[in-house]
Parts: structure tokens; C-alpha cells; sequence
């Protein structure tokens, strides 16, 4: 027999509560909390199997990449010297140490020369950047062939991170706007010229597979740059890229966007024109 649970408004409380109050997930968004813990309670037994899932799905969708502990204030000030020393090596140098933290975009390092330029080539000049589940990832600016005036707006999960991104886009001269938010939910909707949704649809499907196709049609850019990995966490091949390749064309079967499709040696990358 199922045990007895308190009416689901105090439960899902209770679930948040015990959630920020982790020191591991202390600063993820109350949303995206929220939105996983809500559906584990229906789904589960009692509120401590509940928190138990929710743990779960957030290690899944976020701890698990960010393999050492953050260092923002002297991330930031290390890159604040090398902005002043006005070297463009020093300043990919500290975000090429900052972005090797991070699991997802660390494995972007060693192509980070050819990728946007193979991906973004023959594009009109790109003036605004909207990031989605960015982790890391607004630190390979230094790589990306933006115009002077463009503006830059990254989406995640963790408010700290968010903070963090926004000061340092900001030392690189660029207008910034970086947000903690769950995304399935609240879909950032300013056009922008490019999306961009790097490794992140299996991550965003883990808390709700129906969700994603409606992020996809509801982000409002010219471009859409969606990738997905070709090998595990752990470095195995498990025919990923065949997997996500008629994985990803399957959520789009019935539109008409042009699809085009880069493989790199560890992700494959679509640019969809809509």
C-alpha cells in the first residue's frame, strides 16, 4: 500500500526546501526544481523517494558536467587581467582553463578553432546570440565570429553560473543578458539572429520529452544551431550520432526548415533555418 503524503502544495515545498537546502544544489532555479519535483510526486511513493528523483535528474542535467568546484571570483579576476593586458591569446588562454571545468564544453576545446567558422560561414553578420542550457559555453565568445555590436543572451539553471557569465561577457565587451530559468517552461522569446542549443536537447528531455518540440518552435531566431554528443560522458561510442541523428529529424518531421548537418569529432551539429 502506497504511504500517505501531504497534499502536494506543501509536499512539493517541502521538496524544494530540501533541495536548495543542499549545498550541491543550492543555487539552481526554484523553476526547474519546481517543474522535475512536481512530476516525481506523482510518480512516486512518498516526498523522500520524491527529493530522492528530483536529486537524480538534476546530477543528470547539470552536476554531472561540472566536474570541480567553482572558482567565480577568480575566474573573473584572472580574466579581468588578461582583458586589460588587451592580449586576445590570454584572454582564450583563462577561457580555455575555465571552460576544461565543464564536461560538455570541454570536449569542444580542441576543434574550437574550426567550429564556428565551419558552422556559421556564409551567415549575414551576427548581431544577437541567444543561448539556451548554456553551461559554459558563453566563454568560447572569444572564438565566435559575432559583429562588434552584437548582444548576447545565455539561459541556465544555475543562478550563480548565471551571475558569473554575465560579468565576464560583460569584461569582454559585449552586451550580456544571462538568466537563470527553467526554459521548457518559459522559452526565451526575443528574436535574436542565432540560437544556439549545444548538447542540450538529452539533457532538457530528461525532465520532459514532449516539452522540447515546443522550445524548438517557440525560439525565435533566424538560425537554430543544435548539437548533440557522439560519445558518452565516459567516452564510449554507443552509436550515438546515428541514434540523434534520427532522433533529432524525427522531432522535425513534419516542418519544412532547411536542415543542414557538420560532424565534428565529438559532436554532431545541425543549423536549421526555419
Amino acid at each position: 500500500m502506497m504511504s500517505s503524503m501531504p497534499d502536494n502544495t506543501e509536499s512539493l515545498a517541502a521538496l524544494i526546501a530540501s533541495i536548495r537546502g543542499s549545498a550541491k544544489y543550492r543555487d539552481v532555479c526554484t523553476e526547474v526544481i519546481s517543474n522535475i519535483g512536481a512530476r516525481e510526486l506523482v510518480k512516486r511513493r512518498n516526498l523522500k523517494e520524491a527529493i530522492q528523483a528530483t536529486r537524480n535528474t538534476l546530477h543528470q542535467v547539470s552536476a554531472a558536467y561540472l566536474n570541480s568546484k567553482e572558482h567565480y571570483t577568480r575566474w573573473l579576476a584572472e580574466l579581468s587581467m588578461a582583458v586589460q593586458s588587451q592580449g586576445s591569446s590570454a584572454v582564450r588562454d583563462v577561457c580555455t582553463r575555465i571552460i576544461g571545468t565543464h564536461a560538455s564544453t570541454r570536449e569542444r576545446l580542441p576543434m574550437l578553432d574550426q567550429f564556428y567558422t565551419t558552422i556559421l560561414a556564409g551567415l549575414p553578420p551576427i548581431h544577437s546570440v541567444v543561448d539556451i542550457a548554456c553551461g559554459l559555453n558563453p566563454l568560447t565568445l572569444p572564438w565566435m565570429p559575432l559583429a562588434s555590436d552584437a548582444a548576447y543572451y545565455a539561459y541556465d539553471i544555475s543562478e550563480s553560473m548565471m551571475g558569473f557569465l554575465t560579468a565576464c561577457l560583460s569584461l569582454l565587451g559585449v552586451q550580456c543578458y544571462a538568466q537563470a530559468c527553467d526554459v521548457l517552461q518559459c522559452c526565451p522569446t526575443q528574436k535574436v539572429d542565432v540560437a544556439l542549443l549545444l548538447k542540450a536537447i538529452p539533457c532538457l528531455e530528461l525532465i520532459d520529452k514532449r516539452a522540447v518540440h515546443t522550445l524548438l518552435h517557440s525560439i525565435q531566431a533566424e538560425v537554430i544551431i543544435v548539437s548533440f554528443p557522439v560519445r558518452s560522458l565516459g567516452g564510449k561510442n554507443k552509436g550515438m550520432a546515428e541514434y540523434y541523428n534520427a532522433h533529432f529529424r524525427s522531432l522535425l518531421a513534419h516542418e519544412t526548415w532547411d536542415i543542414q548537418r557538420f560532424d565534428f569529432a565529438s559532436e554532431q551539429v545541425f543549423l536549421v533555418r526555419k
